[in-house]
């Protein structure tokens, strides 16, 4: 039953739109540490391939019955139809690889969702946004794995071999501390004199 609720919140976190897995796998790996962190990359990953074919599919269903109304019809689709078929040859030409690297960027604003809903305006065919989806999100999970693991292992401490091999450090010499003087009060030395 555990398993089932984490399979289903990291689920959940790779559905917010625009951050997908690059929110979900770090909070599965740095927070939810008693996951293994090969079970959160799965899981993410598959739920955001999942995400981008989900909403690529719906759209058309959401197009065909906005184009029964006659404002949209007579207004809006020529437009979109206009756009597909102005960038269609430019998307034949170049292949899903744009798309991919877009989608695999790990940014916000870049994602599964946001490359499903350009892929439609612009006229993909349903194979090739299938296969930029996979690679995109593929790339995307590697980058996202990658700076996890780096964190969680240390790797990207300040003391660690990266952070000594990639920034600069200058080493100061130490210099010894001047501790303040105080005025000292001259000191009377009193004799004293035997008893007679």
């Amino acid at each position: 039953m555990d398993t089932f609720l984490d399979i289903l919140w990291l689920g959940l976190l790779t559905a917010i739109p625009a951050l997908e897995l690059r929110f979900s796998i770090p909070i599965g790996i740095l927070a939810m540490t008693h996951l293994p962190w090969p079970f959160v990359v799965i899981v993410c990953t598959i739920a955001n391939i999942i995400l981008g074919i989900g909403v690529f599919e719906i759209l058309a269903p959401i197009l065909r019955f906005m184009r029964k109304f006659k404002f949209f019809e007579k207004h809006l689709w020529p437009h979109v139809e206009k756009r597909q078929e102005k960038l269609r040859p430019t998307i034949e030409k170049r292949g899903p690889w744009g798309l991919a690297i877009f989608i695999g960027i790990p940014l916000p604003g870049t994602g599964a969702v946001t490359g499903a809903l350009g892929a439609f305006c612009f006229g993909f065919k349903r194979a090739a946004f299938y296969l930029a989806n996979l690679l995109g999100v593929l790339i995307a999970s590697i980058c996202v794995t990658t700076i996890c693991l780096l964190i969680k292992f240390g790797a990207l401490d300040e003391d660690s071999f990266i952070s000594k091999l990639f920034i600069k450090q200058e080493h100061e010499t130490p210099t010894e501390e001047v501790q303040p003087t105080t005025p000292v009060a001259p000191q009377t030395t009193t004799t004293e004199t035997p008893p007679a």
